[in-house]
């Protein structure tokens, strides 16, 4: 097991910017998963986590060992890091069978004949690929090739483990079936773990926490918990959720109050933010939907209805404002119904429109 600290890594490529000033810690055992859309930078940071690619500056520690200083001039490669990396193509290669593909990392460690046959006894056994260790890579379905991939990370028992979308190329049966195998894995090997997923479901399934990132920067760190609870700004909030948070663009009725408005709707945030014009994060499940008024309750008309299994999505709009709902699998609604809206305040985030960040109430 192994710290990882980053210190304000900068990735260029010419006059593109693909990480700006990167600072990060993951700690021992950890399972961190970097999440964001294309482009955002987490592939790059895994590769310069790796010493496949070379940072412009900034600085690098895995365990109490400097492997990157762009101040002090220091470059480890990749095999002199002691890591070990999944790629989504899984990198197999295709002349060996599945027992040399496995074999070929504790040979360039040199391990012992003995040690190694009993070390990929064990990994075949525990990932059910026994029976399929004479066969080749082309021989296998993606989920075998990809077990594969992983026994031989899994054999030479590196300190850290890095993960490149391990699992895109599998269906999403297989998928959910090797997230939990993968989970096991890192927890009984404790080894740290850096993780690249565009896949939000994955990210807040496996993960101990997750890091957004942004054209380059870090959004936020968080457990998967907290970062649905609370993003912490608006770019945040929009990406991590299915269905999709609600943002509502509203505007403060007065001054000192708690309600905010805009033409269509009146929502009651429940405190007094600073800002006079907010974003409001509402999820889905934060919307409770009924057939009669209730209370402060406003009229919205459903406008589509989606069942999923054990839930049933409604989108609902209230003149220009459309917003989704999240409700129990056996309530019925149809297509051009009024029903009423409230909003559970003690779940609701308030976002500054100006900067998209978010507010707290100030505590006394």
């Amino acid at each position: 097991m192994a710290d990882i600290i980053i210190r304000n890594l900068t990735k260029k490529y010419g006059s593109e910017t693909a990480l700006k000033n990167v600072s990060l810690e993951i700690e021992s055992g950890e399972f961190m998963v970097l999440l964001g859309p294309s482009g955002c930078g987490k592939t790059t940071l895994l590769r310069c986590l790796a010493g496949l690619e070379t940072p412009d500056q900034g600085e690098i520690i895995i365990g109490d060992k400097v492997v990157f200083s762009s101040e002090e001039k220091i470059m480890n490669s990749p095999g002199e890091r002691k890591l070990g990396m999944v790629f989504q193509s899984y990198a197999l290669w295709p002349h060996m069978t599945v027992r040399d593909n496995i074999k070929f990392g504790l040979d360039v460690l040199k391990t012992p004949k003995n040690i190694s046959n009993e070390t990929l006894d064990s990994v075949l056994k525990s990932l059910g690929m026994k029976e399929f260790e004479d066969r080749y890579p082309s021989e296998l379905s993606g989920g075998q090739q990809q077990r594969v991939a992983l026994a031989r990370l899994l054999a030479t028992k590196p300190p850290v483990f890095l993960m490149d979308e391990p699992l895109s190329n599998l269906d999403a049966r297989l998928r959910m079936d090797m997230r939990v195998e993968l989970k096991k894995f890192q927890s009984e090997s404790e080894a740290t773990t850096v993780y690249v997923t565009h896949d939000q479901t994955e990210a807040m399934t496996m993960s101990t926490r997750v890091v957004v990132m942004k054209s380059g920067e870090i959004q936020q760190v968080a457990s998967p918990g907290n970062l649905y609870r609370q993003p912490s700004n608006t770019f945040v909030a929009d990406f991590i959720g299915m269905p999709r948070i609600n943002l509502i663009n509203l505007r403060k009725e007065q001054q000192d109050s708690s309600f905010f408005v805009n033409s269509d709707v009146k929502i009651d945030v429940g405190w007094v933010p600073i800002s006079n014009e907010i974003v409001l994060g509402a999820h889905p499940e934060d919307l409770v939907v009924s057939k009669k008024k209730i209370s402060s309750s406003e009229k919205y008309s459903v406008t589509a209805v989606l069942p999923n299994g054990p839930e049933t999505i409604i989108q609902l709009t209230r003149g220009k404002t459309p917003v989704i709902a999240r409700v129990a699998h056996d309530s019925i609604y149809t297509v051009g119904e009024s029903v009423y809206v409230n909003y559970t305040v003690d779940s609701l985030n308030v976002y500054d429109a100006k900067n998209g960040r978010i507010e707290a109430p100030v505590e006394n």
